[in-house]
């Protein structure tokens, strides 16, 4: 699939990336919605093999953004150079930068803060969900990001080099205790008996390191070829783990196999990466793919994958307005789970599409300056 058509190294959306999102949003949506299904159904092969595929929804979603962060940041310093005022325009990009990880990490707290009633115990602010992890990786990743975004051929080899260290600790950072495993691993009792993280900084920071470093190859490229390049670089490395996941496996202490060592990572970034590849073949082969119904869909929820995450939460599980598991809960059967299923999609892409006309208005309300005061 290599070849040397040019290709704009500033600008021109990668499509590929932005459908992995939104396919990782819908399918992050059906990870949840399980909780509709009767009792007895999760010893079926379906529900089995759903799971298989679950398991690719936090690499991917958490690959794509350390992927948008690094590219962000290249093109705005490719910008800049060639700009009168670069050193202002890398500023004041670093600076929308931060202020989006800010959100996200607002986001995550007010979940926090909605499932567990955090103003009555606000330790649960420090429970790590994917949210937190992407927000916390990314707020690590950003000086480097900009500090050698001029130099992004050196920027994307500093990143594997880091994905290659958090993969490479987590499996030893599980015997990690105290207020330390709330960020190093899922281990309950930082604080007390109950808090515990869902998704660590290791190894899941991992991704988003890896995924900046094929944001800052696409950013930098002025051929097709080069994306493939890393790509099949990323990939390879990756089967070559996979494939000598017992040398892997008995190279570390006890561990939980299936989520902290590298090998099983590798299978995982593998597996996405495919995705990845195949997504960008339509998209170069197909050029009206973008512009497609289903593409416009996907690739809605790729674009506001902050809000869909909150959207859907809220109409499966919060305890008002969370009509799905009041209606369905361990009520559905194989034949309703689907359109049921499609209705929470539905009517989360809504409510993305009605908070796309809010947020912007909600934004400028805010910012508006207020009048002097005058004596």
């Amino acid at each position: 699939m290599a070849d040397s058509r040019p290709v704009s190294a500033t600008s021109g959306r990668i499509h590929a990336f932005d459908w992995l999102r939104g396919v990782a949003v819908v399918v992050m949506i059906q990870t949840h919605s399980l909780v509709l299904l009767q009792k007895g159904l999760e010893k079926d092969p379906l529900f089995r093999w759903l799971q298989r595929i679950d398991g690719l929804v936090a690499p991917a979603f958490i690959f794509s953004a350390g992927f948008a962060l690094a590219l962000v940041q290249v093109r705005a310093a490719a910008r800049a150079k060639a700009g009168p005022d670069g050193a202002a325009a890398r500023k004041a990009q670093a600076l929308k930068t931060l202020k989006r990880i800010g959100e996200v990490l607002l986001v995550a707290s007010l979940v926090n803060t909605i499932w567990f009633h955090a103003w009555r115990d606000p330790k649960w602010l420090l429970r790590l969900d994917i949210l937190h992890c992407i927000g916390l990786a990314l707020l690590l990743a950003l000086p480097l990001l900009v500090g050698l975004a001029t130099r992004p051929n050196v920027l994307r080899w500093v990143m594997l080099g880091l994905s290659a260290v958090v993969f490479g600790v987590a499996p030893l950072a599980e015997q990690a205790t105290g207020v330390a495993s709330i960020f190093l691993n899922t281990r309950v009792g930082a604080l007390d008996d109950t808090l515990g993280s869902t998704f660590p900084l290791f190894p899941w920071a991992g991704y988003v390191f890896l995924g900046a470093s094929f944001g800052a190859t696409i950013a930098m490229m002025n051929r097709e070829a080069q994306l493939w390049r890393w790509l099949g670089l990323l990939w390879g490395l990756g089967a070559a783990l996979w494939w000598s996941d017992g040398f892997w496996r008995d190279l570390y202490p006890a561990h939980h196999f299936w989520v902290t060592n590298p090998a099983n990572a590798a299978q995982r970034w593998v597996l996405v990466l495919s995705l990845i590849a195949l997504f960008r073949v339509i998209e170069v082969r197909v050029p009206a793919s973008p512009r497609s119904k289903l593409a416009a869909l996907v690739g809605t929820f790729g674009a506001s994958s902050l809000s869909a995450y909150f959207f859907h939460e809220m109409l499966l599980y919060q305890q008002h307005v969370g009509v799905f598991t009041k209606l369905f809960r361990e009520r559905c059967d194989w034949v309703t789970y689907w359109p049921v299923l499609a209705a929470l999609v539905f009517a989360t892409w809504l409510c993305v599409k009605a908070w796309e006309r809010i947020d912007p208005r909600l934004r400028a309300l805010l910012s508006k300056k207020k009048p002097a005061v005058t004596s």
